[in-house]
């Protein structure tokens, strides 16, 4: 066993290190499920038992477990040690952004929340923006000196060229091109790493979110936009050219109103938030107020909320048809639609798997932009595992 009180583990904040593939192995099992005796994780990942003493006597050294006891865990009854993340030596700070607002958590390894912030956003130019960032970086690592990596999360689809990672296009940002990490590197001095927003989301709820402890999961989020994301075999789907997911223009109806560019009748004509108040004869922006108005019995505005359900129940069937997860977890701040227009969805989800039943569970997770920020963080945990 080692001695932890020879241990001396480094400072907060320290560069993350160089880890074998059986090091980062141990300790990511130890991050997704929590308290594991030594006797779980090399049986978790056929060790032999000098590769596990190895592999976390380097995690013990660089401060990333800590000892917790023993426990009796396995079916031979033998008393084994219990290894947890430890606390305070490794933190992680993740931003989402929006058009209009940052929000930003900082986490442990573990995921657990620390600290939340938020602020306006007054300019979305991207060099601005850094700016922004970069300041509010350096105030939460005054705060939180053990930050090591920073995950952001944006609208829009992130590809990797020539092993830099850019924001190819965000239609919310008005950005194209925008080699984000890089520019965010440069100016915090932190390993940075960027992701679509639903990919960032997707990962975390199926690593220790409503999708922990499943193989297959579907993520779809409803409100500004639409977003789908897909973890299959354990791992988050990403697509060829980082445009996974685009589902919004899914047909529902022959027909229907312009989504606004040029489909007409498809899952953008009626889902959308600013969408669902224009069909209810308001404003874009006015989606709070119809959101009112329907749950007083409006016509109108009742009734776009139920066109809208009938697309989320048709979006749901088809996710369950084409890729068969164990789970979907829906979430967004256009949740509202789920509840004003349920049997909508619950029809429209029915007859699209008609004549099968649905061997699926539907998750409704309540909406929390704090969340989004935990799962960018939660991106920089799981990008620094897999170097």
């Amino acid at each position: 066993m080692t001695d932890l009180l020879e241990v001396t583990p480094p400072e907060p904040g320290a560069s993350w290190p160089v880890l074998t593939d059986a090091t980062r192995a141990a300790l990511r099992e130890i991050v997704v499920h929590g308290v594991l005796s030594r006797a779980e994780i090399a049986r978790s990942l056929g060790l032999s038992r000098a590769s596990l003493t190895r592999a976390v006597r380097t995690l013990q050294e660089h401060g990333f477990v800590t000892e917790v006891g023993t426990g009796v865990r396995g079916v031979t009854g033998r008393p084994s040690e219990l290894l947890r993340a430890s606390t305070g030596r490794w933190e992680f700070l993740g931003v989402k952004l929006t058009p209009d607002r940052l929000y930003a958590a900082v986490t442990d390894l573990d995921g657990r929340v620390l600290a939340l912030h938020e602020e306006a956003v007054p300019d979305t130019e991207p060099r601005a923006l850094v700016d922004q960032l970069a300041a509010m970086v350096q105030v939460l690592r005054r705060a939180s000196p053990a930050v090591c990596s920073l995950g952001v999360s944006v609208p829009g689809d992130v590809v990797t060229r020539d092993d830099v990672a850019v924001v190819e296009v965000s239609q919310f940002l008005g950005w194209r091109d925008v080699p984000l990490a890089a520019l965010l590197e440069e100016r915090t001095g932190l390993v940075t790493h960027t992701a679509n927003d639903v990919d960032a989301l997707t990962a975390k709820e199926h690593w220790i979110g409503a999708g922990a402890g499943v193989r297959s999961m579907a993520l779809v989020t409803v409100g500004t936009g639409v977003g789908f994301g897909l973890v299959t075999n354990g791992e988050v789907s990403e697509g060829a050219h980082g445009r996974f997911g685009r589902v919004g223009h899914l047909p529902v109806y022959g027909g229907g109103p312009d989504c606004g560019v040029g489909h007409h009748g498809c899952v953008s004509s009626y889902l959308p938030s600013s969408i669902i108040a224009r069909n209810a004869g308001a404003g874009d922006d006015e989606y709070a107020a119809v959101v009112e108005r329907a749950r007083d019995g409006e016509p109108r505005a009742l009734q776009a909320f139920r066109d809208a359900g009938t697309a989320l129940g048709v979006l749901l069937s088809t996710v369950v048809t084409l890729v068969d997860p164990e789970s979907i977890v829906l979430t967004g701040d256009g949740l509202p639609v789920h509840d004003i227009a349920r049997a909508e969805v619950e029809e429209a989800f029915r007859q699209g798997l008609r004549p099968y039943e649905a061997a699926v569970t539907v998750v409704v997770q309540p909406f929390e932009f704090s969340e989004w920020a935990r799962a960018a963080a939660v991106l920089a945990i799981r990008r620094s595992l897999r170097s």
